[in-house]
């Protein structure tokens, strides 16, 4: 039965859609640059080929950009989203908070729905804690479910929005052991990174229609 007081705010990559891994072929075919991320530092993984020097972080901006400008049809989804969505969506409401300028939200929601994902979706720059907060009351939610692969954001969203449980998940698996893991820091209340194990452990919170306990109270 679907609880209307039930809500997930999602993460898009690297949760439901690959993103790390087409945008290292991206740069490997047209900018012969090298992205290699086991130092765990994003602002010094891009190598270019030629020089072998790091690419300046002013201009690594730029790049991200004209990727989400032009290459979003590379992305494609994360093992298990689809299905997971489809049942969280027949107890819950779905929101999609993603990191992207406002101006890429019609393209974001275009990408998703050629997936079969039609779900709301927010932009938002910088943490996600208060854009969180926001979307819970609005909806009204009596339980409510983050996810996001970036432990920031769920230290933000324990200060604004305490009583939303947070599920560190990184989809990507090459990325995934090289990002610290949010719930041995507190600050979120598992870390699941596979969509078929992530999934019983939503529906059973949505299902018990608790607000999540402080973090030293939470079960994973």
């Amino acid at each position: 039965m679907r609880n209307p007081k039930a809500l997930l705010v999602t993460d898009c990559d690297e949760v439901l859609l690959h993103m790390v891994d087409p945008f290292r072929a991206w740069l490997d075919e047209v900018h012969a640059i090298d992205f290699d991320f086991s130092g765990g530092d994003f602002a010094k993984a891009l190598v270019d080929r030629k020089t072998r020097a790091a690419v300046k972080p002013e201009d690594i901006w730029p790049l991200l950009n004209t990727f989400f400008d032009t290459e979003m049809a590379r992305q494609q989804p994360i093992a298990g989203a689809l299905a997971a969505l489809s049942a969280i969506g027949e107890v819950a409401d779905i929101v999609v908070l993603t990191n992207l300028m406002d101006h890429r939200q019609a393209a974001r929601s275009a990408q998703l729905a050629a997936f079969g994902v039609h779900h709301r979706v927010v932009c938002n720059q910088g943490p996600k804690g208060e854009p969180l907060k926001r979307i819970v009351d609005e909806h009204g939610a009596d339980v409510a479910i983050f996810i996001d692969d970036l432990p920031q954001h769920h230290e933000s969203a324990a200060t604004h929005a305490p009583d939303v449980w947070r599920l560190h998940m990184v989809g990507e698996a090459a990325l995934a052991p090289h990002i610290a893991c949010a719930a041995t820091a507190g600050q979120a209340h598992a870390r699941i990174d596979r969509w078929d194990a992530a999934l019983p452990w939503i529906i059973e919170r949505l299902a018990a229609g608790q607000p999540a306990p402080p973090i030293s109270m939470a079960t994973a």
